[in-house]
């Protein structure tokens, strides 16, 4: 596959690593009691977290130029858009399992040094695919159509976090009191170790994210098989995906169109994938960010517009803002379920 290729260091690649490790340690310093953190601390976190997402594009512009940095940008936009989609999950396993409000952000924040870990790996072995077999483009693309697909036509099935095969595992295998124990993911009941309803939730959400760390870093391949790239748009998307779920939980009736847009965005870069093995090659990269930029203008403008008069701030159980028992009308929670990849 023909992408862009520049040497980055080895000291480059622990400085980044390094710097995501210390920007997770603010975060977790700065939300070290369990207090329920509200919309407008939210907020603030979810516009530090985009500005350094944003921030670093500009590093990449001063170091390597436009090309570099537009992919970039490219890529952690369509990144971005990705994990709102995980938040609409996110808030049915909470509601599901009435995970209290003060213990949530404990299991975003292990669920988000998940994501990491499972990103990293799928970059790394994807893109070696990618690079070395040019015929798993055809795969990764088709996959990507089919997820997008999904996304498009199963909005109304039912998601139940605990038919998941990993939760009914773990149940099973691990002694699991069915309680919470303030935020302890494991307690002793009777001199017996056992793992607590908090333990189960987050097993939960990080078995969703596994799914969703498959096409989310398909689709960012589909726009540069860069390691360096992929890795780094990966990682400052996910880090704001705490403090976005606790921007967006509250109001997500009002994206009730938002998921034929990301449908319409996994296509396409299933598309561009299986193109980038044609002919045709790669599409340039301002075309694929103007797609980007249409496709979630398009789609958040027309949810905004359908949901008007919605304040979307219905309360789930749990007190979970705008989690439901079942899944909102048109909400994007079927495509990319907790129970596992599209059959």
């Amino acid at each position: 596959m023909n992408d862009l290729s520049f040497p980055v260091p080895l000291w480059v690649w622990a400085a980044i690593t390094l710097g995501i490790g210390v920007m997770l340690a603010v975060d977790l310093i700065a939300h070290r009691d369990n207090h329920v953190i509200g919309f407008r601390e939210a907020a603030v976190w979810s516009s530090v977290w985009i500005a350094v997402g944003l921030g670093f594009g500009l590093i990449l512009l001063a170091w390597q130029g436009g090309e570099v940095s537009s992919t970039y940008y490219a890529g952690y936009l369509i990144e971005k858009a990705l994990s709102i989609d995980n938040v609409f999950v996110f808030a049915l396993v909470f509601s599901f399992f009435a995970v209290p409000d003060a213990y949530q952000h404990k299991i975003l924040f292990w669920g988000v040094i998940g994501a990491l870990a499972a990103r990293l790996v799928f970059i790394f072995v994807g893109a070696e695919l990618l690079q070395v077999f040019f015929w798993t483009a055809y795969l990764f693309g088709a996959f990507l159509i089919w997820t997008g697909y999904k996304m498009a036509v199963s909005k109304d099935e039912e998601v139940h976090p605990d038919r998941n095969p990993v939760v009914r595992l773990v149940r099973k295998l691990i002694p699991t009191d069915p309680k919470f124990h303030g935020d302890r993911f494991f307690t002793r009941i009777d001199g017996r170790r056992v793992a607590t309803l908090l333990f189960v939730a987050l097993v939960a959400i990080e078995a969703t994210d596994l799914i969703f760390a498959i096409d989310s870093v398909a689709a960012v391949l589909a726009i540069t098989t860069n390691t360096f790239i992929v890795w780094t748009a990966n990682a400052f998307a996910v880090l704001g995906l705490r403090s976005l779920y606790f921007c967006l939980a509250g109001l997500l009736r009002r994206f009730a169109y938002l998921h034929y847009g990301l449908a319409v965005l996994l296509a396409f870069a299933g598309v561009k994938l299986i193109l980038s093995e044609t002919p045709v090659g790669k599409l340039p990269i301002p075309l694929t960010l103007g797609v980007i930029a249409a496709t979630l203008t398009v789609s958040i403008a027309w949810s905004l517009i359908a949901t008007r008069g919605q304040d979307g701030t219905d309360t789930g159980t749990g007190g979970t803002p705008g989690a439901a028992a079942t899944p909102p009308d048109h909400a994007p929670t079927t495509a990319r379920t907790p129970e596992g990849p599209p059959s």
